[in-house]
């Protein structure tokens, strides 16, 4: 399969003082507020590294529903959070924190379930930084 999906971005101005906009192909962001303050301090508006976690935090949960699919497992509720830590330049680190609801699974299958989807995810492949893990299964 294979595909490409896209996204286009404006902006206005110094960086510090301009102003941006960012648009999706499905309009989920549809002229989306970019912005210094948006970025590096609070605002109305989203930021590059927020919408690094969210891409992240879909494809990780996305990618164990199929391996726990194709290990004959339901997987009854998946919740992901991704932190991506910005330090200097640089993104120096992003945390996804999984819960998890699969009946039937046990603790140290979905462990490792989870570790390969985080290894084979392509958004984890394609970053360039440490990534780490917290799976908790609930019961």
């Amino acid at each position: 399969m294979k595909f490409t999906r896209s996204a286009s971005s404006n902006w206005k101005g110094t960086g510090m003082d301009g102003k941006g906009l960012i648009t999706t192909q499905s309009k989920t962001l549809d002229n989306a507020q970019l912005s210094f303050k948006t970025r590096f301090e609070q605002g109305v508006g989203t930021n590059p590294e927020e919408l690094i976690a969210a891409a992240h935090s879909g494809c990780f949960t996305m990618q164990l529903s199929f391996l726990l699919s194709e290990a004959g497992f339901v997987p009854e509720d998946l919740n992901t959070e991704a932190k991506v830590t910005f330090e200097d330049g640089t993104i120096t680190l992003i945390h996804l924190d999984l819960t998890g609801k699969v009946t039937g699974i046990s603790a140290d299958d979905f462990q490792k379930t989870a570790q390969k989807a985080k290894e084979i995810c392509p958004i984890s492949k394609l970053l360039n930084t440490k990534i780490t893990l917290l799976a908790t299964l609930l019961v």
